[in-house]
């Protein structure tokens, strides 16, 4: 398997929930459990496609997402549509 992951970044835990996009959220709606989404949206994540700060829900939806690995995120990098 080619790991074709240009990005390696980590998870950050935060108190103070990040706002997630409604279509990440509506993306995820029945394939992640409730609890499981709580302690999603209490983590953030410095996206490099974004430039900025996003709550690791948007990345977990992001088309760019590869894995997460011991708290951290593989990501593509590719540019956003």
């Amino acid at each position: 398997m080619a790991d074709d992951a240009k990005y390696t970044i980590e998870v950050k835990q935060v108190e103070k929930v990040l706002k997630a996009s409604k279509e990440s959220l509506q993306a995820l709606k029945g394939v992640v459990g409730g609890k499981q989404m709580a302690r999603m949206k209490k983590e953030t994540v410095d996206c490099p496609v974004m430039t900025k700060t996003v709550c690791f829900v948007d990345c977990f939806a992001c088309t760019n997402f590869l894995r997460r690995l011991k708290g951290t995120v593989h990501c593509k990098g590719d540019p956003l549509p």
